[in-house]
């Protein structure tokens, strides 16, 4: 009986130590500086192109209107960029796309529209071919590049094919493009308000045409991931009953898949494929001193939360992007007795 208590009690020394090393090095989140703007400030986008590259975009307050925000990560510190052309000029920058070596911003610069494009020789504007009441979203990729919203005769979509500007046209029935994203030039797809409800559509290179995809009922979209490997998810909300739940459909190449995981109301438009191959997305935090974040893998959904910050009563991560072998999430904090200010934080990486 000895020998036998003697053999179970090395299994778990065994066990133990083969387990210890991997829970100890579990990443987990950490604060990064920021340099702070002009409060109450907005974050719009974050897209990284790796560990060493990540632009975040906005706008804070100034003291004559909103002024465009851009800050760049280096892969060791936040800085702010002023040196784009508009800078200093009333509007707010959106989107962020890389397209080759350069990347691409969408600028509302005095209520016109434009693209900002930076390479190796620095700033410069494409202008859109038209003003348009609203500039709901923009995508681009090489080759291509869209901008949709509306003027005072309706939806618009313009396309640059990177010598000049189109205006699509869009099946009948459709009311607006509320977003819009591509993976080629050939492959863009869009979500739309139509006299039916929503719908997914999608550019072959030619048309745009009703994608065909049966979303859940009463039910609305909030993004589209598309993936190199042709995997699609769709992220939005359904209601019944006037309450609203998230659900995420997947597209694998052969057919759709849908899931209801438990987060809520959550709004989807932040989702990220993670480093680890799981689904990021940050959600409603029930600890005003520390952001959320769901880790969605499969039918399984875990959290974790960020760093906790002094005084803190409300931190929102905005967007979230893949660096590299880290998660890198900007937003706002808002510190008791301030407005709301910049945050980011980062899982993973170097420390």
């Amino acid at each position: 009986m000895n020998g036998l208590r003697a053999v179970i009690v090395c299994l778990v020394i065994a066990c133990a130590a083969v387990v210890s090393p991997a829970a100890a090095v579990t990443p987990s989140w950490s604060a990064l500086p920021v340099p702070a703007a002009a409060p109450p400030v907005t974050v719009s986008d974050l897209a990284a192109r790796g560990p060493g590259e990540a632009w975040a975009t906005g706008y804070e307050h100034a003291a004559d209107g909103v002024r465009p925000m851009l800050y760049r990560w280096d892969g060791t510190a936040w800085s702010r960029d002023t040196t784009f052309p508009g800078a200093g000029e009333s509007g707010w920058l959106g989107k962020v796309q890389f397209v080759g070596e350069e990347v691409w911003i969408f600028h509302n610069r005095v209520g016109a529209g434009e693209i900002l494009r930076r390479s190796a020789g620095g700033w410069s504007a494409v202008p859109l071919p038209q003003t348009l009441w609203t500039y709901q979203d923009f995508t681009a990729v090489p080759g291509a590049a869209w901008v949709v919203g509306e003027d005072d005769t309706g939806l618009k979509v313009l396309h640059y094919d990177g010598s000049g500007w189109t205006t699509q046209s869009t099946p009948d029935g459709v009311l607006y493009l509320m977003g819009i994203t591509a993976r080629t030039a050939t492959d863009a797809w869009a979500w739309a308000d139509t006299s039916t409800g929503t719908t997914i559509l999608r550019w072959d290179g030619t048309a745009w045409q009703d994608a065909k995809v049966s979303l859940p009922p009463n039910s609305n979209v909030h993004t589209i991931l598309l993936e190199p490997s042709g995997r699609v998810t769709i992220g939005g909300s359904q209601y019944t009953d006037g309450v609203a739940r998230t659900y995420l459909m997947t597209f694998n190449g052969r057919a759709w898949r849908t899931t209801y995981p438990p987060l809520g109301d959550t709004y989807t438009e932040a989702m990220v494929r993670g480093p680890d191959g799981a689904l990021w997305l940050p959600v409603r935090s029930d600890r005003a001193f520390q952001s959320k974040y769901a880790r969605v893998d499969g039918s399984r959904t875990t959290f974790s939360y960020g760093p906790e910050r002094t005084n803190a009563i409300d931190v929102k991560p905005r967007a979230l992007a893949r660096a590299g072998s880290a998660l890198l999430s900007f937003g706002t904090v808002e510190i008791y007795g301030s407005k709301p200010n910049l945050m980011s934080e980062r899982l993973g990486g170097r420390p």
